[in-house]
């Protein structure tokens, strides 16, 4: 079994120790550094080369946000889970954007954070269908300027690639694309690799992000 390295950032010593208390005991799970600001996850990611970052959003110095930005502009950056007390926000929807591949409620079960911290290391987003709706309902509302830039990007696609865009935008996953579209999950997993590559995107949340800021979804529903 291989381990999962995971770096824990919070600003309070007490959510810190209660994180490392419960993700302590997973076998698979080895907590190789904390922070309390953002402004140390640099240095301790260079140090400690973890998997996944647990990041807390609001922090005094460096908030999470920023640090999530900063972090996944590193070549071989791990992958950012955003720790938060709203279901979804203006801020949750920024560290989306910045490439954080899902975020948790801070009184999430501990089992459930276990659980979040190995999706995301095995390269699933973190987000609840109801909360990815909620998300992308703020995205869109009023965003002409991004919506324009949006639909000139997935004009950037084939039309297979965009069939398989606009399925992950819908929160479909790679068994039911492929059956939806008459095709293998291996060529899925490469339509869905060469969108993120052409669109220059880190994770499927950005790409589902970007699809509900284009409007395509509104024209087909």
């Amino acid at each position: 079994m291989t381990e999962i390295r995971l770096l824990l950032v919070d600003d309070d010593p007490l959510v810190r120790a209660g994180l490392s208390f419960m993700i302590g005991g997973a076998e698979d799970i080895e907590i190789v550094g904390e922070a309390a600001d953002g402004s140390e996850v640099a240095a301790l990611v260079e140090r400690t080369q973890p998997d996944v970052v647990l990041m807390d959003i609001r922090m005094p110095t460096v908030d999470g946000l920023t640090a999530t930005e900063r972090l996944r502009t590193r070549g071989q950056a791990p992958e950012v889970v955003v720790l938060t007390t709203f279901h979804a926000d203006e801020q949750v929807l920024r560290a989306l954007r910045a490439g954080a591949a899902g975020f948790v409620l801070k009184d999430t079960p501990p089992a459930e954070i276990i659980e979040a911290v190995r999706r995301v290391a095995a390269g699933d987003p973190v987000l609840s269908p109801a909360v990815t709706r909620q998300l992308v309902s703020q995205a869109v509302r009023g965003q002409d300027t991004r919506k324009a830039r949006a639909v000139e990007r997935l004009g950037l696609l084939n039309a297979r690639e965009r069939e398989v865009a606009v399925a992950v935008g819908r929160g479909s996953t790679n068994a039911e694309i492929a059956a939806a579209l008459y095709m293998s999950v291996a060529t899925v997993k490469t339509h869905v690799s060469r969108v993120l590559t052409k669109l220059d995107l880190n994770n499927r949340v950005q790409i589902a992000l970007l699809v509900h800021d284009a409007g395509v979804l509104d024209r087909l529903d």
